[in-house]
């Protein structure tokens, strides 16, 4: 799986925000060694970017004051 590119070019989200949205995801990835990563030979920072930018992760704001 690639990173869909024209994804990327058309967000119009906060950059800084997605960016530590895929950071954390990665993370977890990581840690759990998901199947569905490790069978298709994707890089974890690759799957993590994809599915942040097909909305596949789910992330709240915390805004804190």
């Amino acid at each position: 799986m690639s990173i869909p590119l024209d994804l990327l070019v058309d967000r119009q989200t906060n950059t800084y925000e997605m960016t530590c949205v895929a950071i954390r995801n990665a993370e977890k990835i990581a840690k759990k060694g998901e199947q569905e990563v490790i069978e298709q030979g994707d890089k974890v920072v690759s799957a993590s970017l994809s599915q942040v930018l097909t909305d596949s992760v789910k992330y709240d704001r915390n805004e804190q004051e």
